[in-house]
């Protein structure tokens, strides 16, 4: 049998020096929990994305083919990534051809759409149900003070959140660029207290307006500081304006990212009506 392959694609960008990077491994059926761990911490990108099977759809499922997927973080297992997936669908779409696919994820069924344009491919994720819930008064006292923030400093009219749409994040927004410029955080402390409160990155945001807002997302439980594109967080975020009433049911919102780790990102999220997922837009182009 011969080895799998690793490839190396970033998402959320059409520049291979953008966007986030991701491994991928489209045959990985013959790799242990282990291997897949040792694989995406060799690897050292926030995650890596394993297809571990090619799964038959069944008769209510619309999209043909369907694939289990796994997300490994250099430490951990993670239970959805967005930029993974995207990065795992181009690999896909390049491989057998552009499509729809069905993702079969730990959070559930993931729907990806894509379409390719030479050697980049536009890659658009269905999220799982989303939920948005209050954050304990302990966690966002704890996270505020890891992050060396001030209370003060939090945008009014968005009140602190933990949204889910495949993975939980605490969603901050806060009222000035600058404040967001300015990260420098403890990353031991903020790994602890978001272990302890089940979180898979902070979401810190500023709104340029309305619908566009400039994003950073501390990941120490993956064992990196910042991702520069996060598309679980995106979707969740899109789950969280809507609570909020911020966006209709119909809403398209961009999020700008990783521009102060020198990889920008551009995602974007749409809002439909009658479906309370959410759908996050990205290019992804080979490493």
């Amino acid at each position: 049998m011969a080895a799998p392959t690793l490839q190396r694609y970033t998402a959320f960008s059409a520049d291979p020096l953008g966007g986030n990077p991701a491994g991928v491994v489209l045959d990985a059926a013959g790799l242990s929990d282990d291997q897949m761990q040792r694989v995406a911490t060799a690897v050292g990108y926030s995650e890596s994305a394993f297809v571990t099977t090619e799964v038959p759809e069944g008769p209510d499922l619309a999209a043909p083919g369907g694939y289990t997927v796994r997300y490994f973080s250099p430490v951990a297992e993670v239970p959805f990534c967005g930029h993974a997936t995207v990065a795992t669908a181009a690999a896909l779409a390049r491989r057998i051809g552009p499509g729809r696919f069905t993702f079969h994820t730990l959070s559930g069924d993931v729907r990806v759409e894509t379409q390719a344009e030479g050697e980049l491919v536009l890659v658009t994720l269905t999220s799982v149900e989303p939920y948005v819930e209050e954050a304990a008064p302990a966690v966002l006292a704890e996270t505020l003070a890891a992050l060396r923030w001030s209370g003060s400093e939090l945008h009014p009219a968005y009140p602190p959140r933990i949204a889910y749409a495949g993975a939980r994040h605490l969603v901050l927004v806060t009222r000035t660029r600058e404040r967001l410029t300015a990260l420098a955080y403890d990353f031991d402390r903020l790994a602890r207290i978001m272990r302890g409160a089940d979180l898979t990155t902070v979401t810190l945001a500023w709104p340029s307006d309305p619908t566009t807002f400039r994003v950073r997302n501390p990941f120490p439980v993956g064992g990196v500081v910042e991702d520069p594109a996060t598309g679980a967080a995106a979707a969740a975020f899109g789950a969280y304006l809507r609570a909020l009433g911020k966006v209709g049911d119909e809403a398209r919102l961009l999020l700008r990212q990783g521009d102060e780790l020198g990889r920008p990102s551009r995602l974007a999220v749409e809002l439909t009506p009658g479906d309370s997922r959410v759908r996050v837009t990205g290019a992804a182009v080979p490493i």
